[in-house]
């Protein structure tokens, strides 16, 4: 298995469904920060609907950054599988 780093892009578009569950709670804050550093100002993370313990684990880690001034469940078709996140 290679480990090495794999390249994602930075558009505003998080889809968790690629990443391990376990890698979350870094991966979301690197990825917010990325999107800040390219003056993207709003972020999709797709988490997908389940259980909805992966959603509640994003908010979470929403909760505790300081660049996020506010998030919400999607209001299109994908609801609760996906939250928009307005950073500062």
């Amino acid at each position: 298995m290679d480990d090495a780093p794999v390249e994602y892009p930075i558009d505003g578009v998080l889809d968790l469904h690629a990443f391990n569950p376990s890698d979350v709670g870094s991966l979301v804050p690197e990825y917010l920060r990325a999107c800040r550093a390219k003056d993207i100002r709003q972020v999709r993370i797709i988490h997908g609907k389940g259980t909805g313990a992966l959603r509640r684990s994003v908010h979470a880690i929403l909760d505790r950054l300081d660049g996020v001034a506010r998030y919400e469940t999607a209001r299109d078709a994908s609801h609760w599988g996906a939250t928009i996140v307005h950073l500062v």
